[in-house]
């Protein structure tokens, strides 16, 4: 499924058992806050795709929200609970490695609304939204495969975690759908949360894909992905980009980006609180939910022949019916066909 800058969905809950908070907040006195991950709000990727929704909530209500940018681990349970001790409601926390202090800090005010991107948080206060990425990934896993000449294409994650290995399991997937002898050579930057944060790192793993053979890249790693792109620019490759669309960052080297809709998940947090709709749960999107896509623009559509755009649409429908079941790397740890 690709998307186009004006899409935007509201979500139906994962959980019908899930209760609605009341609230008595107002569009005058509502005072959201996000609390970003490492990396920060400008890292073209996972925390820029919730800084643009948050943008995009601020730039139509007029609301301001309060946010701060976490530097180091100890920062996110202080952060959290210094926003839920200013009056922020909701408190909007970004990242799996949040989940520990958000849930910690959620149980000291419950009756503040907090939500957390990227993991389940079980508190009656609390709305967790996670994505199936192994969709979103299997159908820029078609477009490289298709886009290949030399059946050879690689992938470069971030922190190693069973999260990133969700992408590039759906990855290869998608690879393997198209070219089922194609080969997929994948590496992790790192083991730390430094990870998300180095291009230098991204660059030298790319260039020794490209050493190898492959010709398209998809890199599922934050700002580390910046020194993918640049190397694949450098040596005349292809790249995929993730979770925001930065088709932008270099025409004619961005073969596609895989859509997370993160800013539509922030922006949806803002504007349900705002409206007195905010409900807590879990939310699951994937391509059924609009949660997850591809992204074709002016920056890419030359590089996408009507053959490719028209399998890509076909694999996403089937995926969407039920036709074509995408393994979940993180239910067991292993990546199946």
């Amino acid at each position: 499924m690709r998307f186009s800058a004006k899409s935007l969905f509201k979500p139906a809950l994962a959980s019908a058992a899930a209760l609605v908070l009341s609230a008595t907040a107002s569009a005058a006195d509502i005072k959201p806050a996000v609390v970003f991950d490492m990396g920060g709000k400008f890292d073209k990727s996972f925390n820029q795709g919730v800084y643009d929704g948050v943008e995009k909530f601020k730039s139509e209500t007029g609301i301001e929200y309060r946010e701060f940018e976490v530097t180091n681990e100890a920062q996110r349970e202080q952060a959290l609970r210094r926003m839920a001790q200013r009056g922020a409601d909701p408190v909007l926390g970004i990242g799996f490695a949040q989940a520990p202090a958000l849930e910690k800090v959620a149980k000291e005010f419950p009756d503040t609304r907090f939500a957390i991107i990227d993991m389940v948080v079980d508190l009656p206060n609390v709305r967790s939204i996670v994505f199936k990425e192994h969709e979103g990934s299997f159908l820029v896993g078609v477009l490289a495969a298709l886009a290949s000449e030399s059946a050879k294409v690689g992938f470069v994650g971030g922190m190693d975690i069973p999260l990133i290995r969700r992408f590039a399991c759906g990855y290869e997937q998608g690879v393997k759908h198209v070219n089922a002898d194609a080969e997929v050579v994948q590496n992790m930057t790192g083991t730390t949360p430094a990870a998300w944060n180095d291009p230098g790192r991204g660059g030298e793993l790319t260039k020794s894909q490209f050493e190898r053979g492959v010709d398209v890249v998809y890199a599922a790693a934050g700002g580390t992905g910046v020194g993918v792109y640049q190397a694949a620019k450098d040596a005349g490759k292809l790249a995929i980009g993730v979770d925001s669309n930065q088709n932008y960052l270099h025409p004619g080297t961005m073969l596609t980006s895989m859509l997370k809709r993160v800013d539509v998940a922030a922006y949806n947090v803002f504007m349900d609180s705002m409206n007195d709709e905010f409900t807590p749960g879990i939310q699951v999107l994937g391509l059924s939910e609009e949660g997850v896509g591809w992204a074709l623009d002016e920056h890419n559509e030359s590089m996408i022949t009507g053959e490719m755009k028209a399998k890509v649409d076909e694999v996403s429908a089937m995926i969407t019916a039920g036709e074509i079941s995408v393994h979940d790397y993180t239910s067991d740890n292993t990546c199946t066909y």
